[in-house]
């Protein structure tokens, strides 16, 4: 169970896959970041920028200075950074649980703030609503989402949660 928001190390671990694109400043860092999300989550400015001055306190990413743009604070990965980076990569499959949990537990609080008597949120004409409809699009979305990725016809597993872990040797208390 996740206690809030993205996942730990989310962020950082984005920026840097980022830097080790190319070097890049914060902003471009933030946008790069809604990209990826198709628009839907952009981190704050305080979560980034602290992580690329930690970056170079670390000696993971150094400043660098561009005549073309004196006024921005570009950084690039240095080769601390790329070790760091390819440690992360490593880990990186120990937070596909934590997205699993963010991305069902939005979705479970969705599905009360419309089901729920306890909640009574209003409907808006011409606003998104807490509805069985607009329920259904999500995940109509995340179907959509899930073809166009994986390149497949997404196919219904019918498997109770404990018959899936079970079939894909999956600890159900991680």
């Amino acid at each position: 169970m996740r206690k809030s928001g993205p996942p730990k190390g989310l962020i950082a671990y984005l920026v840097l896959e980022l830097l080790e694109e190319k070097p890049r400043y914060g902003y471009e860092i933030l946008k790069e970041i809604r990209e990826i999300s198709g628009g839907h989550w952009e981190p704050s400015y305080g979560s980034v920028y602290p992580i690329l001055y930690k970056f170079e306190d670390k000696g993971w990413a150094a400043r660098i200075e561009r005549e073309d743009e004196p006024d921005r604070k570009y950084f690039e990965l240095t080769d601390d950074g790329y070790d760091e980076l390819e440690e992360r990569r490593e880990r990186g499959t120990e937070k596909a649980k934590d997205f699993a949990d963010v991305i069902l537990g939005f979705f479970h609080v969705y599905a009360a703030f419309s089901t729920d008597e306890r909640f009574e949120i209003p409907e808006t004409n011409g606003e998104w609503r807490f509805d069985e409809t607009f329920s259904q699009w999500i995940v109509e979305q995340v179907v959509r989402h899930h073809e166009h990725y994986f390149e497949t016809e997404f196919e219904r597993i019918e498997s109770t949660p404990e018959e899936f872990y079970e079939r894909y040797g999956v600890d159900e208390d991680d």
